[in-house]
């Protein structure tokens, strides 16, 4: 990655996606935004804010309710030479659209012989925050692994989901580009100039014998925490954030397992099918029959998406469920142990503070 190193301060994760965009448009006119809401004075969540004032209507403008046709004017803007940032609010709403990005958006390049691209950025936020159940709450991007053509990103912090935008903005490839919403509010340290994120190379969060962790977006938050309480008790564990998921940097997953012999990958979605029955295949095929990894899979349970506040502490992975599922790996199902209630609540519960 290119990274500059002067100007760094703390930034949240949502300013640091509204920073990115607003450098990519000031160096190039052919970018702009446009989707539900994002001349709304709620700006998805911020996120959008201050864009219209500074680059007009006719570069950041809403939409029709109408993420089909909406997304074809954003395919044709891209083979046209523009650069379009498609934001779409909700990752399942996504499933409107289908159609257009993975027969039209995905294959374009491949199926004109090269002489097509299509660089557009898809925009949709991913997972829970006050119980929106059913339709609100899902995180789909393995159907969109599952797609040759399309570029997955799904960044943990305010640092890579910067240089990340910056990196989808400047491919010639439509990246489905995903946001946990509970990581708005969460700050890390930014560069104030513009700098890229390559995809394809995970980041080592913490690093451990015992075994490795993959985590998937905002589950590296959750993760870090579990590998704290973890060690404590003399367990240590290697977190890795992959950062995108299309293309995946395999090679750095599969040299951590085959040195900790153990791996929980750890997603913010269902595992059926999903980014982690995907990286354990990769990983246990490179690794061959003798190597003799142990593997976990952590990510929704096999239901729809609950609305109530007791069923989701059932339904999604936290501190507690991480931390327990490792401790089992490492020291065998019969050595009981129970980490700290005070200390294993998601992140976001102690800040939350409404849906909007």
């Amino acid at each position: 990655m290119s990274l500059p190193t002067d100007g760094v301060r703390p930034l949240k994760y949502v300013d640091a996606l509204r920073e990115a965009v607003e450098q990519e448009m000031e160096r190039d006119p052919d970018v702009f935004l446009f989707g539900l809401d994002v001349d709304d004075h709620k700006a998805i969540q911020g996120s959008t804010q201050g864009l219209l004032a500074k680059f007009g209507a006719e570069r950041v403008f809403t939409t029709p309710l109408s993420e089909d046709a909406m997304t074809g004017v954003a395919i044709g803007a891209a083979m046209a030479g523009m650069r379009p940032i498609h934001v779409h609010i909700r990752n399942d709403f996504l499933m409107l659209c289908m159609n257009q990005l993975v027969n039209i958006a995905a294959k374009a390049h491949y199926m004109y012989g090269g002489s097509v691209k299509v660089p557009m950025v898809v925009r949709s936020m991913i997972g829970k925050s006050w119980g929106q159940g059913a339709q609100h709450s899902q995180a789909l991007h393995s159907m969109f692994m599952h797609v040759p053509g399309l570029k997955v990103v799904a960044p943990s912090n305010a640092h890579d989901a910067k240089g990340c935008m910056i990196t989808a903005v400047r491919d010639n490839n439509p990246v489905i580009f995903v946001e946990h919403r509970l990581l708005y509010s969460t700050e890390s340290a930014v560069p104030e100039e513009p700098y890229t994120v390559e995809f394809g190379r995970a980041r080592l969060c913490s690093r451990g014998d015992d075994v490795t962790v993959v985590a998937v977006s905002n589950m590296v938050i959750e993760c870090l925490r579990a590998q704290e309480l973890l060690s404590e008790i003399g367990i240590h564990a290697e977190v890795i954030d992959p950062i995108s998921l299309v293309p995946l940097d395999i090679e750095t997953i599969h040299a951590s397992a085959m040195r900790t012999r153990r791996l929980v990958v750890v997603d913010n979605a269902w595992t059926c099918c999903g980014a982690s029955a995907e990286i354990v295949a990769r990983v246990l095929e490179m690794a061959g029959p003798r190597a003799g990894i142990e593997v976990r899979r952590m990510g929704f349970e096999t239901t729809t998406c609950p609305p109530s506040p007791w069923l989701e502490a059932h339904f999604y992975p936290n501190p507690s469920t991480v931390a327990k599922t490792i401790h089992s790996m490492v020291r065998g199902t019969d050595a009981e142990w129970e980490p700290d209630p005070d200390r294993v609540r998601l992140a976001y519960q102690v800040q939350f503070n409404g849906p909007f």
